[in-house]
């Protein structure tokens, strides 16, 4: 299946690097950009080959990925390039319904169902029936609901809360979480039926961390786009606060990323955006990977300062890059594993999730 890829006007132009001292905002289709979203890393380009073989398969999707990292645009993406793409996308965050209105939400409700459902409503698989449900943090929703949805998923059908009369229907369910789902299994919180049925294609979602060769481009089409929807003229991002962005750890991942571009344009509106622009936490050396520069002042500087900083740095790296697991992070820097603890435990270093 060939997908069209719509072009979008905020995105970075098709040039391997930022041009200059700084990441400048170019004005032509990228040719990293697909369905509205930015990645060139090689872990976006496997969920976008992914998204290409199965949106048009009809089959249920498990969307994997910490918060932030645009597992709702991933959806929409699958939702577009399919048959469906005609037809409704109805979203549902399912974290963020109280359990006791959730039912009613998803299924419907008829009149007098309970108290204050003066009229019959139609749930969010009524509405989006011949298209596609996005069940958004799925991992939270009550086990009475999952045998509900269970049925909806092998029967095609259920019943609005209050009533008798059963609705067929005609939808394609994506499910998102951030949750160990397999682990939630084993501890009972998660039914191992609803988890086979609904994870029959498992997307996982790299968090910014993982796809730090992607900030540069996704910053220049925030940047872009910013300017244009606030009207302000920011030109770009120095090269210096761009190695500070792309060492940060981005806890929030791109949805952080993306709040705290917008903020800058607002308030710099104008000129080059520099590293002391930038929040303190993002610059903080140990919220990132950066190794240290040494600025050499007349009065020299403290070796023993600069290799523990330099140490300090290493340490983090290696942490990083193994995702906080000791033992590994210990091996690749030829040490043993209780002489990086008592290192970590020395920089006071915490890992932040």
């Amino acid at each position: 299946m060939q997908l069209a890829l719509p072009f979008d006007s905020s995105v970075l132009g098709d040039h391997d690097e930022p041009q200059g001292n700084a990441c400048s905002l170019i004005d032509s289709e990228s040719q990293y950009q697909f369905m509205g979203m930015i990645g060139e890393s090689e872990g976006m380009r496997k969920v976008f080959e992914l998204v290409e073989k199965v949106a048009d398969s009809d089959t249920t999707i498990m969307i994997y990925g910490e918060s932030g990292t645009g597992k709702e645009l991933i959806a929409k993406a699958i939702h577009q390039s399919s048959y469906r793409k005609k037809k409704p996308f109805i979203p549902i965050n399912c974290g963020a319904i109280p359990e006791s209105l959730l039912e009613s939400e998803l299924f419907g409700h008829v009149k007098g169902a309970f108290t204050g459902a003066t009229s019959a409503k139609a749930g969010k698989f009524e509405l989006g029936n011949g298209g596609t449900v996005f069940l958004d943090e799925i991992g939270d929703m009550s086990a009475d609901l999952q045998v509900k949805l269970l049925r909806v998923l092998e029967e095609r059908e259920f019943d609005r809360v209050g009533g008798s009369k059963t609705t067929k229907v005609d939808v394609r369910v994506i499910a998102a979480t951030h949750r160990d789902l397999e682990k939630a299994v084993l501890e009972g919180s998660f039914r191992e039926d609803l988890f086979y049925r609904l994870e029959v294609i498992p997307l996982t979602l790299p968090p910014l961390r993982e796809r730090r060769s992607d900030i540069p481009r996704l910053t220049a089409s925030f940047l872009q786009r910013f300017n244009r929807d606030k009207e302000k003229s920011v030109q770009g991002i120095s090269a210096e606060a761009m190695e500070i962005l792309t060492g940060y750890r981005w806890p929030g991942n791109v949805r952080e990323l993306k709040n705290m571009l917008e903020r800058l344009v607002i308030l710099n509106g104008e000129g080059e955006i520099s590293a002391r622009d930038l929040p303190e936490k993002v610059r903080k050396k140990n919220g990132g990977v950066l190794l240290p520069k040494v600025n050499f002042s007349n009065d020299g500087i403290s070796l023993n300062t600069a290799v523990n900083e330099f140490e300090k740095a290493l340490i983090v790296q290696s942490l990083e890059k193994s995702k906080w697991i000791k033992n590994k992070a210990a091996k690749l820097l030829q040490l043993n594993r209780t002489t990086l603890v008592e290192k970590i435990k020395r920089h006071d270093l915490h890992q932040y999730s």
